[in-house]
């Protein structure tokens, strides 16, 4: 056992020696501690063998330095000789050193140089390298600055785009590079702020020229139509076919004063200006400029946000008209104009930029101010009160809504707002028309017109369809015609206003049935209500007397008569049938059977009113004991009032039938109502409760004027009454006058109430009222005469009588009331 641990201790060491021997010295630290982990005097064997090992090596060394000791004595020798040649060789390299050195000198000065010289040459390759890495940045941004400059934004912000993904990166170390990348945002702010500040401009400018843009769109629009209605109207001549208002034969208007002046020539002093569009008058760059910047920005929403609200102040702004607008053409004109402008502007930035406006959004604005357009018109239309100027803001409104409408705006509501302005239009004909029938009215002299010459006569009958075969029969001259000059006046006028009324049908797109129902209607109003109106009035005047309501009356039959030529005239315009259905006829016949009516009660009404006149002068003394023997004299003045009255119904013009069966008609109603309210004045007279007592001889001189009415009424003072008719207005009055004059009061009372009673028209009551008066007047007289009268036997009995027939007739007039 101890001979087997010993060889292994031996076997170890070996191994940990040939270890240390081959291993690095910094390895050897592990090695070593083996040792000493070992059993605790295996590092004695170890050193032991370490000896061993190292005696051995001294040998070994030994051997090889005996071996190589000759060799190396011969080295030492041979190195000893050597030593000799080599100082002297290292002299002659020191002096070769010193002359090479003091030769190189200059070379290594020059050779410094050249490598100097070498190293600015890098530098300044590097440099122009650089240079040339930044020069493109330089002039990029030098190219910035004169787009800015030149106010070319567009182009600024591309070249900014460029800077910043091309050429900025590749030097983006240099500070120089950093700044530009720093203040490109601000140059973008910049940009954005001024392009709005531009658009603004823009904005404030278009409002100012928005005028002259609609002024020009209108303008050709009315140009267009003009050329169209001539083609239309060249087209219907090549056609041979009668043209829409062919009576009219050329285009008309109105002057202020009524006169209608031809208008076919109103165009041709026209210059053809050049055809000018939005574009030409109106700068856009400004919007499309800031519309491409704000979409490069990436903030075009924001841009067309802002636009819209802008248009849309605008034009709430355009729409508010002037106070003023509606007192002259151009106020309408300049409000439309405006307005025009807007929205063919609107209309070019619709087509001319992509999504910048929508349709949808024109037509939203479109329809906002339509509604206030219509509310606007409606409202200052109705101050307008002059014809003409309701007549141009018609053509104002047609051309308005043709321009819209060639820009694709919808303009039906336009149109219909138009019937109502017509409506507004013929309320302004109706008003200057009653002016002019007034005028007429007051000039007329109410005579028939004297035509002296055969040219007077054709004039009248150019002027108004009068048509007489006893007149045209007349070969000698002067001549008269039965109407008055207002007459054809009237019927001139009236034509006038189908004229006036015509204009305003025109371009209205209305086929010849609605022109002619329109002209139809408007015609009705003038006839029924205007003119109505100004004859009536013209009737109630107070100076108009009985003469110039006689000529009124034959005036409106004549008017009347002419009715039938309007209606044609009407149709010859229109080229409308009067067979057509729901053709509307015209009125005129009921109106001057209307105003014929009123003349003729008003002839009634002032004859009554004259009789008042002179009864009212009637100064009776009604106590009187006895009659004068006479009439009265306010009487006879009455009657001869009456007889000179109705002394002109028969110097009217009666060769024409109808003027005298009307004039005849007329007068005998006229002298039938004189006598009735002349009898009932008469009896209301005796009859008055203010009246208490009337004497007999008041009777007698009452019953002389009741005779002189009587012989009046059968003198025939209005020729045509059969027989007594005129006399039986009075037959009351007689009857009752009879009855006291003969004081038959026994032959009334036993015959009252027979068909064949002589005093049949005597009224219980009537007579009972005058028989009370004469009672009591009989009383005072006799009071008067004696003064013991009351004593007489004769009197006595009579007033017995009297108040026996005072109770019969009180019993009468209870009857007749029971």
């Amino acid at each position: 056992m101890a001979e087997n641990e010993m060889l292994e201790y031996i076997t170890e060491h070996e191994r940990i020696l040939q270890e240390i021997e081959s291993t690095d010295t910094a390895c050897v630290g592990p090695t070593l501690r083996s040792i000493y982990d070992d059993q605790s005097n295996a590092h004695k064997r170890f050193m032991e063998k370490l000896d061993v090992r190292i005696r051995n090596h001294d040998r070994e060394i030994e051997k090889m330095c005996n071996f190589h000791h000759q060799g190396f004595v011969d080295a030492i020798t041979e190195l000893l000789k050597v030593r000799t040649d080599a100082e002297k060789l290292m002299g002659q390299v020191t002096e070769a050193n010193r002359r090479l050195q003091e030769a190189g000198r200059e070379v290594t000065a020059q050779t410094e140089e050249v490598i100097r010289c070498r190293i600015q040459q890098r530098n300044m390759a590097t440099t122009v390298e650089k240079l040339q890495l930044c020069i493109p940045v330089l002039e990029m941004y030098s190219k910035l600055k004169e787009q800015l400059e030149s106010k070319r934004y567009y182009a600024a912000l591309k070249t900014m785009e460029l800077l910043e993904k091309v050429f900025i990166p590749r030097v983006s170390h240099y500070r120089f590079c950093q700044i530009m990348g720093e203040n490109l945002p601000h140059l973008r702010k910049e940009i954005k702020e001024i392009s709005m500040s531009d658009l603004k401009d823009f904005l404030e400018s278009i409002r100012k020229h928005s005028d002259k843009v609609g002024e020009t769109a209108m303008r050709q629009a009315q140009q267009r139509r003009t050329f169209n209605s001539a083609v239309a109207k060249q087209h219907n001549i090549g056609h041979s076919t009668k043209p829409l208002y062919s009576v009219i034969g050329h285009s008309l208007s109105h002057t202020p004063n009524g006169m209608l002046i031809n208008d076919d020539t109103a165009d041709e002093d026209e210059t053809d200006d050049e055809i000018l569009t939005a574009q030409d008058l109106v700068d856009f760059s400004p919007v499309y400029r800031c519309l491409h910047i704000y979409a490069v920005l990436g903030d075009r929403e924001t841009f067309e946000n802002y636009y819209r609200k802008q248009r849309k102040k605008q034009a709430r702004l355009v729409l508010q008209p002037q106070a003023s607008m509606h007192e002259t053409v151009e106020g309408y004109r300049r409000y439309f104009n405006q307005i025009v402008g807007f929205f063919v502007v609107e209309d070019h930035i619709l087509h001319a930029t992509q999504g910048l406006v929508t349709r949808a959004f024109t037509s939203e604005l479109w329809n906002m101010a339509l509604s206030k357009i219509i509310a606007v018109l409606r409202t200052h239309s109705s101050y307008c009160d002059d014809p003409d100027l309701v007549l141009e803001l018609k053509n104002l409104i047609v051309i308005f809504a043709d321009t819209l409408q060639d820009y694709g705006f919808t303009v039906n509501r336009l149109f219909d707002l138009l019937f109502e302005v017509r409506d507004q239009y013929n309320e302004t004909l109706l008003k200057k028309w009653a002016v002019v029938f007034r005028e007429i009215f007051e000039l007329d002299n109410y005579s028939p017109i004297p035509v002296d010459t055969e040219e007077e006569y054709n004039l009248v009958v150019s002027r108004f369809p009068f048509h007489d075969t006893d007149i045209e029969k007349q070969q000698d001259f002067p001549k008269k015609l039965p109407m008055s000059q207002s007459v054809p006046q009237i019927y001139t006028q009236v034509k006038e206003f189908i004229y006036a009324s015509l204009k305003f049908s025109e371009s209205l797109h209305r086929s010849s049935t609605e022109i002619d129902d329109m002209l139809r209607k408007s015609t009705n109003l003038l006839l029924t209500r205007t003119l109505n109106s100004c004859l009536q009035n013209l009737i109630k005047k107070p100076h108009i007397g009985l003469t110039e309501l006689v000529q009124i009356i034959i005036n409106t039959t004549h008017l009347e008569q002419a009715c039938k030529y309007l209606e044609e005239f009407i149709t010859n315009i229109t080229n409308v049938s009067p067979e057509t259905v729901h053709t509307t006829r015209l009125y005129g016949l009921s109106t001057f059977k209307d105003a014929r009516h009123s003349a003729e009660g008003e002839i009634y009404t002032k004859l009554n009113q004259k009789i008042d006149e002179f009864i009212q002068l009637a100064d009776y003394e009604w106590g009187m004991s006895e009659s004068d023997g006479r009439a009265s004299g306010y009487l006879m003045d009455l009657i001869n009032f009456l007889r000179s009255t109705f002394q002109v119904f028969t110097h009217l013009p009666n060769n024409n039938n109808d003027h005298a069966s009307m004039s005849g008609k007329v007068a005998q109603t006229a002298c039938m109502s004189a006598c009735k309210h002349l009898a009932t004045s008469l009896m209301q007279m005796l009859l008055d409760t203010e009246l208490k007592q009337i004497s007999m001889g008041a009777i007698q001189q009452f019953n002389l004027d009741v005779i002189q009415c009587e012989l009046f009424a059968s003198s025939e003072p209005v020729p045509g009454f059969q027989g007594d008719t005129l006399q039986l207005a009075f037959i009351d009055l007689r009857q009752l006058l009879d009855l006291f004059m003969v004081w038959d009061w026994s032959t009334y009372l036993a015959d009252y109430g027979q068909p064949t009673s002589k005093y049949l028209r005597v009224n219980p009551a009537t007579a009972l009222a005058l028989l009370e008066k004469v009672h009591k007047g009989m009383k005072d007289t006799s009071k008067k005469n004696n003064i013991f009268s009351q004593f007489r036997k004769n009197d006595r009995d009579k007033q017995k009588l009297i108040e026996t027939v005072v109770k019969q007739l009180r019993t009468l007039v209870n009857g007749m009331s029971s």
